[in-house]
């Protein structure tokens, strides 16, 4: 019962390969250019653009844990 299968299902429905329909054709290789790795670029971001996000997240940080702090009644305000 499951001796082609492979066979089976390589051939079309009509009992015809597909190598009739579409001939295999030498492809050449496609070259592939890798980008340089630099040692100064973490995320294709700049030294600048990394610190702006470093503050924004300890703004961020900060931000909340003051907030829970107010929230949970560690702190107060007066």
């Amino acid at each position: 019962m499951f001796n082609n299968l492979r066979d089976d299902a390589v051939e079309s429905l009509y009992g015809e390969t597909d190598a009739e329909f579409f001939p295999e054709e030498e492809a050449e290789p496609i070259p592939v250019a890798f980008p340089r790795k630099t040692g100064g670029n973490f995320l294709g971001m700049t030294p600048v653009q990394r610190f702006i996000i470093a503050v924004m997240l300890m703004i961020a940080v900060c931000t909340l844990g003051t907030m829970f702090l107010l929230i949970t009644g560690k702190i107060g305000l007066m």
